[in-house]
């Protein structure tokens, strides 16, 4: 259990902040971008859930997300150690099939998709729309971090903070991001549908001459 006593620590007052296995780095870190790009996501999603007047289904799997997403970022602030005292929350590759399968589930409700799609619609697809691409954006942060960390535990004996940045945390974005998009198709049904792109805004069609 989280016992939070108190908010506000000053210790990141000198721009740098604990990792979860307690070593400390720059708050300029690709790994904290990363798990901030999540959490933001996880703020966006909220909204959706909030605001966005979402059948129940898709609550409950957002809901589910949501805490994923804090799991997420526990797996994105430790950085990999063999045998740890305490094992950190790790992204497993069964939560990547759980989206793959809501995908699959809920891409059978839609039509053929011909066209790009504009972001709105409903508040609720508008919102998914948002929030896919936040977590696309937590996406292209993770990898970051794993191009600067590596994928790999750190030796025996290695200083804390050294290790590298869980693979499957950048797979599971990547699906959410997919799940994302189906689902803020699925909050335009039966509300007009799809906003279609329109390649040069029309202005073909509003502009041509008059027969």
């Amino acid at each position: 259990m989280v016992n939070l006593t108190r908010i506000y620590t000053r210790t990141g007052d000198q721009g740098t902040t604990a990792l979860g296995d307690f070593s400390r780095t720059r708050k300029t870190d690709p790994r904290l971008a990363a798990y901030a790009d999540a959490n933001e996501a996880n703020a966006v999603l909220g909204v959706a859930i909030t605001c966005g007047g979402l059948r129940t289904d898709v609550v409950e799997t957002l809901t589910r997300v949501q805490n994923d997403l804090f799991d997420v970022g526990a797996d994105l602030c430790n950085p990999l150690a063999p045998d740890p005292e305490y094992p950190p929350l790790r992204v497993k590759a069964a939560w990547v099939d759980e989206l793959e399968a809501d995908c699959d589930r809920y891409n059978d409700e839609l039509d053929k998709l011909r066209s790009f799609i504009l972001p709105g619609g409903t508040p609720g697809a508008a919102y998914l729309h948002h929030a896919c691409t936040v977590v696309r954006r937590a996406e292209r942060s993770t990898w970051a971090a794993i191009e600067a960390y590596g994928d790999q535990e750190a030796p025996e004996g290695s200083p804390r903070g050294t290790g590298g940045v869980n693979v499957l945390a950048a797979t599971y974005l990547n699906r959410l991001s997919d799940l994302l998009f189906i689902l803020a198709r699925v909050a335009n049904l039966g509300a007009g549908g799809d906003v279609l792109w329109q390649p040069g805004g029309g202005r073909e069609l509003r502009d041509a001459p008059i027969p």
